[in-house]
């Protein structure tokens, strides 16, 4: 529904849903407290891939309580160990053209089969299973043509690094990336699910490829051709933006701390001392990824100055990888083999040495991340981490005295689907009752916004702020997902300690914000958290894509500077006053807020439908669900 005209609101049938365990507490909940009996989509999938590491009860017991709620809704559940969501998906559930929204901000490497894969926050993906329609504005469409054939010892990451080295962390904002043309030929679905995945980084609503032979042969492969259909561009096909890239012509990439988007070629950076070096994540979880590692550490020993930490993405792959021999080549080689999950990507163990270099195969090295603060995490493609290992330093791989390994995936590999659990039938699952620990607490109750308002600045932050920064995830937070109230303790931890605290005793407040505010991850707990603690409005220079959503579903007004310059004006601590909030139009875009501190006035903006500003004004996403439950339905 609506207008196919770019920054419209635009509404999409959703065919398939993706959760996972960090997100995917609060998605049941929210399932819970909508009162939905069995979903809606054809199908649903709850993956437990991030809070795997089980220092006490909680997250075993959060593991049951998604267990149960799968059996409750009718979803498809992946046990602790199966693997990280976004290659299971594509190996067991992916279909060209078929739609997926996902709470996870990777979702897009669905997009490696020819799905339209968008990654968004978790109410918004509860509403998809319940049969509603998903809204998003409509991004302009960005055509890549591929052209010519990777060198040697340059593969899909370093893409992917040319992407964000050419375009930035914001260089996708409001758009679908479509890749296609004659490169292609040489690029497996899982090269492309590897830049898919990391489109995200960009900023991009999500990222397409075409569904070719290639897709066909992939899935022939996981026993599941009848869901192959062919779908490419159209000959004379036209785009918003365009741009090529000649694979022939690039080489080794590196992300250099702490951005994705501080790349440099590895031959400029080459001879640094290296601490870890690390294969695996959703951003190279193939086959391929760890079995060219394998076959470079043959025989070999990685240097003793270096934890290598291999990190299986499914418990498929890690089969596969111990039937061709490739394990026993790593782990002779010294490799730390941890169990097949997220792990340390999201902070979950493998934490670096303090003001080590990391080589990770990993999608994103935010500050603190990794689970240490201070870290210093590089994103780079599974050759130059395992050239990197085995020297202690990093590496140009082309350098390395050894022939280039050519490594492909098995044409029939080792199938496993025993760790999915099916959904139960209908009447099976009116019986179930969902499984609460102690942990597991209900969503708060959210009050809407007043007309007239006065509220403190209590937090200024700076550019590219990540969702990592405002709400972290590792051991020692992640397990709280279910618990927001405690959860809220850790809000802009890193930035901030006293935040939390200070929002407590003061109340509602404003935060100030440069460019790009909430890049990154999906985590819809980096608005519900912040406004379990009085967060009412976000001033921002920007905002990504995910995040002003997720703030909007939370009852948080996102507005935006008209002139960014004013932006230097505030200072943390001012008395900021806003009227007619009751008032908003998506006509009128325009608002003044005052600064009684400095006696200063402020031109705002806002970009709110008038969905959105019903939202808003029922003081978030879930309120105005009750309300329409109330009245007899959720479709309009």
């Amino acid at each position: 529904m609506g207008e196919l005209k770019p920054g419209n609101e635009i509404g999409i049938k959703i065919d398939q849903t993706l959760t996972q365990d960090a997100t995917g507490t609060l998605v049941m909940l929210e399932l819970e407290a909508m009162g939905l009996e069995r979903i809606m989509t054809e199908v649903s999938v709850q993956y437990v891939d991030h809070n795997i590491l089980q220092e006490d009860s909680k997250n075993s017991d959060d593991h049951l309580f998604l267990q149960s709620a799968c059996e409750k809704f009718g979803i498809w559940f992946s046990r602790p160990g199966n693997g990280v969501s976004h290659p299971l998906h594509q190996e067991y559930f992916g279909k060209p053209g078929k739609t997926l929204l996902g709470s996870d901000s990777h979702t897009p490497a669905g997009g490696s089969l020819g799905m339209l894969a968008i990654g968004t926050g978790g109410l918004e993906v509860a509403l998809a299973m319940a049969g509603e329609p998903y809204f998003v504005n409509m991004p302009q469409v960005w055509g890549i043509k591929l052209k010519g054939k990777l060198p040697r010892w340059v593969s899909a990451k370093d893409i992917i690094l040319e992407m964000l080295r050419r375009h930035n962390v914001s260089g996708g904002v409001g758009k679908v990336i479509e890749y296609y043309g004659p490169g292609l030929e040489n690029l497996s679905a899982m090269d492309r699910h590897v830049i898919a995945n990391m489109g995200a980084e960009l900023g991009a609503t999500t990222t397409v490829f075409p569904s070719d032979e290639e897709v066909r042969r992939f899935l022939k492969s996981q026993d599941r051709e009848a869901d192959w259909i062919e779908l490419k561009s159209d000959k004379n096909a036209s785009y918003d933006l365009h741009e090529e890239i000649d694979l022939s012509k690039l080489e080794p990439l590196i992300a250099m701390p702490s951005s994705p988007g501080n790349v440099r070629k590895v031959s400029e950076v080459a001879g640094r001392k290296i601490g870890q070096a690390y294969i695996g994540s959703s951003a190279n979880p193939s086959y391929r990824d760890f079995a060219i590692a394998a076959e470079m550490v043959k025989g070999k020993m990685v240097s003793e100055h270096v934890s290598f930490d291999v990190n299986p993405t499914s418990r498929q792959i890690l089969e596969n990888l111990v039937h061709d021999g490739h394990l026993a080549n790593l782990i002779h080689s010294g490799a730390r083999i941890h169990q097949a999950g997220c792990n340390g990507c999201i902070g979950m163990g493998q934490a670096p040495a303090t003001h080590q270099l990391s080589l990770r195969t990993v999608p994103r090295n935010f500050p603190g991340r990794s689970g240490v603060i201070e870290d210093q995490v590089c994103l780079v493609s599974p050759e130059t981490a395992t050239a990197s290992a085995l020297t202690g330093v990093i590496t140009d791989p082309r350098t390395l005295k050894m022939e280039y390994p050519v490594v492909r995936d098995p044409e029939s590999p080792i199938l496993n689907r025993q760790m999915f659990v099916a959904p139960l039938s209908t009447e099976k699952s009116r019986k179930v009752v969902l499984c609460k620990g102690p942990n597991i607490v209900e969503i708060p109750q959210l009050s809407p916004l007043t007309a007239e308002i006065i509220l403190p600045a209590l937090l200024k932050v700076q550019d590219n702020i990540s969702t990592d920064a405002i709400m972290p995830a590792g051991a020692k937070v992640l397990p709280y997902r279910s618990n927001i109230p405690k959860l809220s303790e850790f809000v802009f931890y890193q930035i901030d300690p006293t935040y939390s605290q200070r929002a407590k005793t003061t109340g509602d407040h404003v935060v100030i914000a440069g460019l790009n505010y909430g890049q990154g991850s999906s985590r819809e707990h980096a608005a519900l958290a912040p406004r379990y603690l009085g967060l009412r409005i976000v001033i921002a220079k920007s905002f990504a894509r995910i995040h002003w959503q997720n703030l909007i579903n939370f009852g948080i007004l996102p507005l935006t500077f008209s002139d960014v310059l004013d932006f230097d004006l505030i200072s943390s601590g001012d008395m900021m006053e806003f009227h007619g909030l009751t008032s908003l139009t998506e006509k009128n875009h325009k608002m003044i807020v005052r600064n009684k501190t400095k006696n200063q006035n402020y031109n705002l903006e806002h970009q709110l439908s008038e969905r959105q500003i019903q939202i808003i004004l029922s003081g978030g996403l879930l309120n105005l669900i009750n309300k329409k439950l109330n009245a007899g339905g959720l479709s309009e």
